[in-house]
């Protein structure tokens, strides 16, 4: 199970994170939830470790999840008969566009965008339609 937070502000700007492995491309926040944690824990600790985010906003989980076929290029992080995947969408609203802290081990870059940019942009299914859905909010 993963989380996907997506991180806005009432401008309407989305937060893109470029990823480098195994391949660049943009992302919302996104982890694998831990031993034995839930999902609103995964996502409060993968907002931290990728964003340096932590009471600037407010986190809430928007009520979706999606299950996915494991993309072959992550199958080696999971057991060899889990094929697919839940992933649990969580949003987090901020007044305004902040800077963000990444960590270069796993991200190149990030970019505010507004929200029909970063559909475009970003590059999984769940993630185009979890910002898809936001629309109606922002």
């Amino acid at each position: 199970m993963s989380v996907l937070v997506l991180v806005y502000a009432t401008c309407g700007n989305v937060l893109l994170l470029k990823r480098h492995k195994p391949f660049a491309f943009w992302q919302s926040v996104t982890g694998s939830l831990e031993a034995d944690e839930d999902h609103e824990n995964a996502a409060r600790r993968e907002l931290v470790e990728e964003t340096g985010l932590t009471t600037e906003g407010e986190l809430y989980f928007s009520g979706n999840r999606r299950v996915f076929d494991i993309d072959p290029r992550w199958r080696h992080r999971y057991a060899p008969s889990v094929t697919q995947n839940t992933e649990f969408e969580w949003r987090y609203r901020l007044d305004r566009s902040l800077a963000v802290q990444i960590d270069s081990r796993e991200h190149l870059g990030y970019c505010w965008m507004p929200l029909a940019q970063a559909i475009d942009t970003a590059w999984s299914w769940t993630n185009k339609d979890a910002l898809r859905d936001l629309r109606v909010e922002v």
